[in-house]
C-alpha cells in the first residue's frame, strides 16, 4: 500500500497524456469561471494531475518523493523519516487514509482563493500538483521541525532547519504572489501549506504541541 508511489505513477501518466492531447489538457485544468458558472467542480481536483511541461512535472514529483516517500539519514542526510511512514507509525492503517486526505484536501483547499478571485475571468487557467505537494511539505515540516532542508540544487550540507525553511518559503511565496507576473499560482502554494499545517494539527494535536516543545527552554 505505497500510496505515494501510486500518486506518482498516476500523475506522471496523466500528465504525459496531457502533454500530447491539448483537448484533454484543457478539460482537466482549473478554470474558475467554468467551475462557478458551469458547475465543472471536477476541475478542482483534476488540475493537480496534469502539468505544463516536463520541468514542471519533474519539480513537483521530486518534491513529493522527497517529502512523502520513506528516506533515511543514510540515503538523504538530514532527513530522519518521512511523513507517510510517520502517519502510519502513529495511526497504523488509518495513516494511509490520513495521507490520502492530506493530499486530496491540499488539492481542493489550494483552489479556493483562485476560484473566488478569478470566478468571472473565463481566460484564467491553472494546473499542477503544487498545492497538494505544499500541504505534504508543510505537514512534514510540522512533524520534523529540526530536519535539515535545502533548496535544489544546493548540496545537503547547506541545509537549514525545517522550522526556518518553512517560514522563509512562505514569505517568499507571499511577496512573489503580491508582485505577480511569474506565471505561478503562489497563492495555491500558500493555501496548500496552511491546509497541511491545520490538517496535521487536527489529526493529532500532540504533533503541534511537540513542534513548539522543540523550542521550549
Amino acid at each position: 500500500m505505497y500510496i505515494t508511489y501510486l500518486l506518482l505513477a498516476v500523475t506522471i501518466l496523466v500528465s504525459v497524456k496531457a502533454f500530447n492531447d491539448t483537448g484533454f489538457r484543457e478539460r482537466m485544468m482549473l478554470n474558475p469561471f467554468d467551475v462557478v458558472h458551469h458547475g465543472s467542480w471536477y476541475r478542482c481536483f483534476t488540475h493537480a494531475f496534469i502539468h505544463a511541461d516536463v520541468v514542471h512535472l519533474s519539480f513537483n514529483m521530486f518534491a513529493l518523493y522527497v517529502f512523502a516517500v520513506q528516506v533515511t539519514p543514510e540515503t538523504h542526510p538530514g532527513f530522519e523519516y518521512s511523513l507517510e511512514p510517520e502517519l502510519v507509525k502513529r495511526f497504523d492503517a488509518k495513516g494511509y487514509l490520513y495521507f490520502g486526505l492530506l493530499y486530496l484536501g491540499g488539492i481542493l483547499f489550494s483552489t479556493l482563493w483562485s476560484i473566488y478571485r478569478h470566478r468571472d475571468n473565463p481566460y484564467y487557467n491553472s494546473l499542477g500538483a503544487s498545492g497538494a505537494v505544499s500541504a505534504v511539505m508543510f505537514g512534514y515540516i510540522l512533524m520534523n521541525p529540526m530536519a535539515e532542508l535545502t533548496v535544489f540544487p544546493l548540496p545537503p550540507t547547506l541545509g537549514i532547519p525545517a522550522y526556518i525553511f518553512g517560514p522563509l518559503l512562505l514569505v517568499s511565496e507571499y511577496f512573489l504572489a503580491k508582485r505577480g507576473g511569474t506565471g505561478i499560482a503562489h497563492d495555491a502554494h500558500i493555501a496548500g501549506a496552511i491546509f497541511g499545517l491545520v490538517f496535521i494539527s487536527i489529526v493529532d494535536y500532540h504533533i503541534l504541541l511537540n513542534f513548539f516543545h522543540n523550542f521550549s527552554l
